[in-house]
């Protein structure tokens, strides 16, 4: 009889309890894939929209939400003078829920602004001038509101017309309602007012020369703060909370986890204190049957970790099809998610296992052949 085929008989010994550990591991590992991920996607899927755009530095003053607060707009001329600065462009954005969908970003856009230059129209056409009271749907936005060309959106209190949609390259683009910066002022009653300033600088502007102008733009917006936008994900409190709570959350589950593996660890133990006094008394070292005990819970560990990244990836494929999700972000399903989560149900396996192998380690032969 091998080391492997002991620590394999020691869990096939009671198939329903081991069964009952690899659900609660599976269920905090699934968890961890499926909150992280979800977290991960939305700063992957903010960072590749940034990049689409093609934007170098952003503005705004982020205190006290996930939303930055509005201010005048006449700062952005102010910025545009700064000698660093090739080109600039507002914003007016807001994440609300509009008809049937629970939560979809709303992007009022600075009419002839840069943001406007990757959006690629498949069907209708882009908004005539400014002042047109009218939208063009992201792909996954007019799928989400079901909503064509010639239907029309309610935003508060007004009804726009949908007159096109557009691909815009990115998950949060083409999830996004779309409509001219002076209309989203006019419809939300924030007359000369924004909330983002994009920032394009010049080509071949350095590092030194990119926190000189962040300085710049400090001492002309005192309350805001412009980032470069590689570093928008990393710095903003809106994602640092989100990173948070994915986590803490996931951090709870484990730890549910490590109670059941425990308690199923001792119980084996325990029933198998006459094997381990045999095992004991021809020979075995207490350091092997330390290493037998934190095999089975590392091996539990390792199957409820494959377990729950399939139940994680299958949940996560699932939320991303429903309305609250779909085009707001696209989750991270990265090998590096999956390999971190079934590492963390292969630690959980061996911090559950550490006091019952200690504690089959203290058993005295002699007791143990009798009991």
């Amino acid at each position: 009889m091998t080391f492997f085929t002991i620590v394999t008989r020691g869990l096939m010994r009671r198939p329903v309890r081991t069964g009952l550990t690899l659900a609660g591991i599976s269920i905090g590992i699934a968890a961890v894939v499926a909150l992280v991920g979800m977290a991960w996607g939305y700063e992957k899927s903010i960072g590749k929209q940034l990049d689409v755009i093609g934007i170098d530095m952003i503005v705004s003053n982020m205190t006290g939400g996930i939303m930055p607060k509005t201010f005048d707009a006449s700062v952005e001329d102010k910025i545009a003078q700064l000698p660093k600065i090739k080109e600039t462009t507002s914003l007016l954005m807001q994440l609300i829920s509009v008809e049937d969908a629970p939560m979809i970003m709303v992007s009022g856009r600075k009419w002839g602004g840069f943001t406007w230059h990757q959006l690629k129209v498949v069907e209708g056409r882009m908004i005539k001038d400014e002042h047109e009271p009218a939208v063009v749907l992201g792909r996954l936005a007019a799928e989400v509101l079901k909503k064509k060309v010639g239907d029309t959106v309610q935003l508060d209190s007004d009804e726009l017309n949908v007159v096109g949609i557009v691909d815009g390259g990115s998950v949060v683009e083409n999830g996004a309602i779309i409509l001219s910066l002076a209309v989203m002022q006019k419809v939300t009653l924030n007359e000369g007012k924004v909330n983002f300033i994009d920032i394009r600088l010049q080509p071949g502007t350095d590092k030194d020369a990119v926190t000189e102008t962040a300085a710049e733009i400090k001492k002309i917006f005192p309350e805001g703060r412009a980032v470069k936008a590689s570093e928008v994900v990393g710095t903003s409190q809106g994602f640092r909370v989100a990173r948070a709570m994915s986590w803490s959350t996931s951090i709870l589950a484990i730890t549910v986890g490590i109670l059941g593996v425990m308690n199923t660890m001792l119980m084996t133990v325990f029933e198998r204190t006459h094997e381990i006094g045999i095992l004991l008394a021809v020979g075995w070292r207490r350091q092997r049957v330390m290493l037998m005990v934190l095999c089975e819970s590392a091996l539990l560990g390792l199957l409820g970790g494959i377990l729950g990244v399939i139940l994680g990836a299958a949940g996560l494929m699932i939320m991303e099809t429903t309305p609250a999700i779909k085009g707001l972000l696209e989750p991270d399903l990265s090998p590096r998610l999956l390999i971190i989560s079934v590492i963390i149900a292969v630690v959980v396996g061996l911090i559950s296992g550490l006091y019952p192998a200690w504690r089959s380690s203290r058993l005295s032969p002699a007791v143990a052949i009798q009991s």
